[in-house]
């Protein structure tokens, strides 16, 4: 298993070496992701996260749509370095964060966290539980966790990743979180391969 120092080295690596077009999480538009966040109609000021943010879009597009207080998160400052090129003057209206999600301390309180691809990676019992007890901890609305579903890949960028159902999701986040929404996508890759996605949107129980 990585260490958090080899997990780092690995994703500066792929950023460093491949492009968008050449690895299989690349989203043009992440449609699914933005339907469920505009269905939820959240004021413009809510702050969200996205974590493993990267290379996503998905920044891009709520900054389209208007909302002023979002943080992209990632273990990669190459990855955030190109997302910050691309959106050129309007990248210092995001909170950069370079982070390994194992090891993050957030400073602050989110409405929405937005997590595509990056939960299946943890496939250790204590990465797995640190991730839940922080989203308990600093999550007060809404969480959105995208995984790998049961008929997803069992290995992405040559590391084991932990598959998903509803039902396995959902227990890592409760008793904290209802789930109140799931979809499974297709995902066609930019080699024309498919990948099968599990989408879960969890609200947080206000005790």
């Amino acid at each position: 298993m990585m260490n958090s120092i080899e997990r780092k080295k690995h994703w500066e690596a792929i950023y460093t070496k491949k492009k968008p077009e050449e690895v299989s999480w690349t989203q043009e538009k992440p449609s699914l992701s933005l339907s469920i966040i505009q269905a939820l109609e959240l004021p413009k000021d809510a702050p969200i996260i996205d974590v493993g943010g990267g290379e996503s879009h998905l920044v891009d597009h709520l900054l389209a749509l208007g909302y002023t207080d979002i943080s992209v998160l990632d273990v990669s400052a190459e990855a955030l370095a190109r997302s910050k090129q691309r959106l050129g003057e309007q990248s210092k209206k995001i909170e950069w964060i370079v982070a390994d999600i194992t090891a993050f301390q957030p400073k602050r309180d989110y409405a929405f966290w937005h997590d595509r691809a990056v939960f299946h990676f943890l496939t250790e019992d204590k990465d797995i539980q640190f991730y839940a007890e922080m989203v308990r901890n600093c999550v007060k609305d809404h969480l959105l966790i995208s995984t790998f579903s049961l008929d997803g890949p069992l290995k992405c960028s040559g590391l084991p990743i932990s598959q998903y159902s509803e039902q396995s999701l959902a227990k890592i986040v409760s008793p904290s979180f209802n789930l109140i929404k799931s979809e499974e996508e297709i995902h066609i890759t930019p080699f024309k391969t498919t990948q099968a996605f599990l989408y879960c949107l969890f609200q947080r129980i206000i005790n």
